[in-house]
């Protein structure tokens, strides 16, 4: 139960949210390239936001 109340930190919240995007993107390739892109580029965008966290 307690990993039930506890708050996920940036770092974590980020990694989850790059995964998705990573799968999103994935699976828009076959169908729409250009929308695979956007969220590519969406993905990409939020790794360097994670690499800023790791660094600092």
């Amino acid at each position: 139960m307690e990993g039930l109340f506890n708050k996920k930190s940036e770092l974590e919240l980020l990694q989850r949210q790059y995964g998705k995007l990573k799968k999103e993107a994935y699976s828009l390739f076959f169908v729409d390239r250009a929308k695979s892109a956007m969220k590519s580029a969406e993905a990409e965008a939020i790794a360097s936001r994670l690499e800023s966290l790791v660094i600092s």
